[in-house]
């Protein structure tokens, strides 16, 4: 068996713009579907400990119910990861006003972000991995960002069983961008995700006050809840007494994988679960990874024959830090004309008897 890619038509958009389907699959039978539309991953499957096949990754099963819904399950998150605190920011002494769309702040790039763009697709294969490159122009003023900016991700599936993404973006206008990935797992595939073991790489978070946003400081973890520099399930601490915690309904944070931003490829989160096997580890070049515990998932959303109850699935996003804009003390997130913007996140799937 090689590697192989499969280019499908998914589904037609109200503007008219076609949304395809392209299936990775890797020489050891790993397949990812991706679709054009908001670049978003709709079916990850990998096998367990005892080689059977299943789906790891929370979906919708019609390209209108992506379209009206919006939990983000699998897309691509642009032109800023996670919150701006109100909306706003100021570069070179200029402000800007982006769409608040989480109460009075803006989230995961507007109402109308990087989740919401049909993308171009190319696919490729060789011996050892099939992928397909996605590309976005946005506009100068897209959801009040300054700029036009020429975006460019990878997917590549390797058959070392890692799905190896790689992000780059080029600008006119100074602008900001943060962009990262923004799956929900389910390694047994069903059920609720507190049994998951987690360890997360990281001694330090940013913690959060009101509609959590960060409120500057960077904190240790000191053996509390949010320690998992040990392996510990999900659910383990999600009830403790502990501020942070009910800010965010549960894990919503900001964990600090480096002091600063390079490109050095850092092993940020590593998940099991013990029923299937399966171990998912998660490597980034980013300063920080936001741990999130499905605390919103109410069971209104329904697909690939599930309700999404209450902790269904967990994301862990690889990014700088949230509302970086406005905290100098966290790293820059600032593109200018001429530098390019570039990152990398790393899914590595393997089992455990």
């Amino acid at each position: 068996m090689i590697s192989s890619t499969r280019q499908l038509h998914y589904g037609q958009l109200a503007n008219g713009e076609d949304v395809t389907l392209v299936t990775l699959r890797n020489a050891h039978g790993i397949e990812v579907d991706i679709i054009s539309y908001g670049g978003i991953i709709t079916r990850m499957a990998v096998p367990d400990a005892r080689g059977k096949f299943g789906d790891i990754v929370l979906g919708l099963d019609t390209l209108e119910e992506y379209v009206s819904s919006n939990p983000y399950f699998g897309a691509l998150i642009g032109r800023y990861g996670n919150r701006i605190a109100e909306g706003r920011f100021t570069l070179d002494g200029e402000p800007f006003q982006l769409e608040p769309n989480d109460g009075d702040n803006h989230l995961h790039g507007g109402m109308e972000g990087f989740d919401k763009k049909n993308w171009g697709m190319e696919p490729f294969f060789s011996r050892n991995s099939a992928g397909v490159v996605m590309t976005l122009t946005s506009p100068d003023g897209d959801q009040g960002y300054p700029g036009q900016l020429e975006t460019r991700v990878t997917y590549e599936l390797t058959n070392n069983n890692e799905l190896d993404m790689r992000f780059s973006a080029v600008t006119n206008k100074p602008t900001i961008v943060n962009m990262t990935q923004h799956s929900y797992f389910n390694l047994a595939g069903s059920g609720d995700v507190l049994g998951h073991e987690l360890m997360i790489n990281a001694s330090q978070i940013t913690p959060v006050g009101k509609g959590l946003i960060p409120t500057g400081e960077i904190i240790t973890v000191d053996d509390g809840p949010f320690d998992f520099r040990r392996a510990k399930t999900i659910g383990q601490d999600i009830e403790a007494e502990d501020e942070q915690l009910r800010l965010g309904s549960g894990y919503d944070h900001n964990f600090v994988l480096k002091d600063e931003a390079n490109d050095g490829l850092v092993l940020a989160a590593r998940v099991s679960e013990s029923g299937s096997g399966r171990v998912l580890e998660v490597f980034t070049v980013e300063p920080g990874v936001q741990f999130y515990s499905g605390n919103f998932l109410d069971g209104s959303l329904i697909g690939k024959g599930m309700v999404y109850e209450y902790r269904s699935g967990f994301c862990l996003e690889p990014q700088h830090f949230p509302n970086s804009p406005n905290e100098p003390g966290f790293p820059s997130t600032v593109l200018l004309p001429g530098d390019t913007y570039e990152t990398r996140i790393v899914y590595r799937f393997s089992t455990v008897d």
